[in-house]
């Protein structure tokens, strides 16, 4: 699950890097799409993904937690 998590952080980081040119076409609301992908985008998948990971870890600890007291 780490594995997957880091390859979503990674994937998320280099793809607004390597394709800024061609986003930079596209608009939102005035801005270009890839200074809202750096600025906020990228901010809320690594907010998603720290989150998720404390989901699944709390759910993995009680499961684990209620097998050592059997």
């Amino acid at each position: 699950m780490t594995g997957w998590l880091l390859a979503i952080w990674l994937l998320a980081t280099f793809c607004i890097i390597f394709f800024a040119r061609e986003l930079s076409g596209l608009s939102i609301f005035g801005w270009p799409l890839s200074f809202y992908l750096a600025a906020q985008g990228a901010s809320l998948i690594y907010l998603a993904i720290i989150g998720f990971y404390a989901w699944r870890m709390r759910v993995l600890e009680r499961r684990f937690r209620r097998e050592d007291q059997a």
